[in-house]
């Protein structure tokens, strides 16, 4: 209580100089009693069954030009073996020089990311740089190649 009754006579209320404690006791409790409820549903993990696409792929070009990567790391444009510094030479050669020429890259699955990524910043300073990476698509269970921009 903040104030108390003298024991005398008299009117005047003796002047307490503790500090009321126990309404922010009340209000810690309740903290706590919300954090204790709240705390068990921040750790439970939401199942979600997400949809599949239902997309077409992208058509490819007439003739495409596949560039591939493969496990060893080695190069090919097309189904021809080139070397790393001769990759521009190569691309230049397949597509007449059109720097817009669409190339579908495609690695083996053991390539690491940096690898992967490394061949991508290589046909970029090449001048290529409408990338297509090619990937897996499985339909009802049939594994069918499908490009990814």
């Amino acid at each position: 209580m903040a104030g108390r009754i003298k024991d005398g006579g008299g009117d005047d209320l003796e002047i307490n100089h503790e500090i009321n404690v126990t309404p922010f006791i009340d209000v810690m409790l309740v903290l706590l009693i919300i954090f204790m409820v709240a705390a068990p549903l921040a750790t439970v993990d939401v199942n979600v069954d997400l949809p599949v696409s239902n997309a077409t792929p992208a058509p490819r070009p007439d003739e495409p030009l596949f560039v591939t990567l493969k496990g060893d790391l080695s190069l090919a444009v097309d189904n021809d073996v080139v070397a790393r510094e001769a990759l521009q030479a190569q691309l230049d050669a397949v597509t007449e020089g059109d720097r817009e020429t669409r190339v579908f890259l495609r690695a083996d699955q053991e390539v690491a990311y940096g690898e992967l990524m490394a061949m991508m910043n290589l046909l970029r300073e090449a001048g290529y740089v409408r990338i297509a990476l090619v990937g897996l698509e499985s339909a009802n269970g049939v594994a069918a190649p499908a490009a990814a921009q």
